[in-house]
């Protein structure tokens, strides 16, 4: 009796686990992380402790080399595969939207009110993706540097303007200490070079597109302010102040720390190094070249795909991934700026008085995103090819009058892209 007695409760006991675990519905996620041992595990750790934290859904994640991913999701979206969760960079976001890839984000904005600026995701007036981190650019160089060469140290308050920034580079020059005064990551190529370079055109005045409609690149990319950028960005490479395109990825990558370079154009994901080579390491505000002191904003987010029959399960997850536990673990994990002031405070680095806690102050009042459009991804390479050219020595008029006529013809053909 008492052996058929334990059976049944077992029996029954059974039943309920499996109907409990009937009731959670699976959420697709792809994450472009592969390949990262430490990104990978707090991934990994957040998914785990979702599907633990409630009975209504759990998340499956896959993820995928960051080379090949968003070729991946495209390939997906055409065959009507896409998951439940997407991973998508900031810039390319208002693409995949207006493409019909994802729909909007349904999570209460109010829980995403003390993000920095760069990781939240807007089109068209609708929050669509959310990051749990961004990235920053600094002028990187020495205390020692700056003493030698009798430079002032410029601040977020008062950063070099364009003479005094060309000063410090002649000054470097003249020294005869290095092989050349300034590494600008030309070594690097796709993304770098817009989110890089771009904030200088517009501190110029220029822009990779007209903001105010998106509708064109004429006049700000073409325009007097992006003339003036043009002729002085050849002026960097022609007069011997930083090297080109042809820049050896080994110096790109230690250059700064072997002391090839006074100073060096870099973001937070290389300061550790840096720092652990230099301890009297300094991370410059960018120059203010006459219409503000910009760098780059928005790096990868969370999103729901449009083709997601369970939004809601999508968005419970994605806020769940917004505690600040996670962002400071992502942080003290792969270097990047956790997304909120309190997080910071949970980091090794970025929390006051840390040793990158410059770089939080930094996008806080420096950080512009790029062009909000889903003509972005076309702009975006139109825009490394032009500036690379005019690197090389092509006409800079001509180059700039060409790369208008490329984006205008791609707007026009896309009719618009929806603005």
């Amino acid at each position: 009796m008492k052996s058929t007695l334990k059976l049944t409760t077992a029996l029954v006991f059974g039943a309920c686990l499996s109907s409990a675990a009937a009731a959670q519905t699976e959420l697709t996620m792809w994450y472009h992380g592969a390949g990262n041992e430490v990104e990978s595990n707090i991934i990994n750790q957040i998914v785990s402790d979702f599907n633990a934290s409630q009975s209504d859904w759990v998340v499956s994640l896959e993820s995928f080399p960051q080379g090949a991913y968003n070729d991946s999701v495209v390939a997906a979206a055409l065959a009507g595969n896409l998951p439940d969760i997407l991973d998508v960079d900031g810039p390319v976001m208002p693409n995949w939207a207006w493409a019909g890839y994802m729909q909007p984000l349904p999570i209460d904005e109010s829980v995403i009110e003390n993000f920095l600026p760069g990781p939240k995701g807007y089109w068209d007036g609708e929050l669509y993706s959310i990051g749990l981190w961004d990235a920053a650019v600094a002028l990187v160089t020495r205390q020692s540097t700056l003493d030698a060469l009798g430079l002032r140290t410029p601040t977020l308050e008062e950063p070099w303007n364009l003479q005094e920034f060309m000063a410090a580079l002649d000054a470097a020059k003249a020294s005869g200490e290095f092989d050349y005064p300034l590494d600008l990551g030309m070594a690097w190529t796709g993304e770098w070079y817009p989110y890089a370079f771009s904030p200088f055109l517009q501190s110029f005045g220029g822009d990779i597109v007209d903001r105010s409609t998106y509708q064109t690149a004429e006049g700000a990319l073409n325009g007097d302010a992006a003339m003036a950028f043009g002729e002085w960005w050849q002026g960097l490479f022609a007069n011997g102040y930083a090297p080109g395109t042809s820049q050896d990825p080994a110096d790109r990558d230690g250059g700064f720390i072997d002391g090839k370079y006074a100073f060096s154009w870099n973001g937070n994901w290389a300061a550790l190094g840096a720092l652990n080579a230099h301890d009297d390491t300094l991370f410059l505000p960018a120059p203010d070249f006459g219409n503000g002191s910009t760098i780059g904003a928005a790096s990868w987010q969370f999103g729901v795909s449009a083709s997601s029959e369970h939004p809601e399960g999508a968005a419970a997850f994605i806020q769940f991934a917004l505690q600040d536990q996670y962002l400071a673990d992502f942080s003290n994990g792969i270097g990047l700026i956790p997304a909120t002031a309190s997080s910071a405070q949970m980091t090794e680095n970025y929390a006051d008085g840390g040793p990158m806690a410059v770089f939080f102050e930094l996008t806080e009042a420096q950080a512009l995103v790029r062009p909000v459009t889903p003509g972005y991804v076309v702009q975006a390479k139109v825009f490394e090819k032009a500036l690379a050219d005019i690197a090389n020595g092509a006409d800079v008029a001509d180059t700039l009058d060409a790369a208008v006529d490329e984006i205008n013809a791609d707007i026009a053909a896309n009719n618009g892209y929806g603005h």
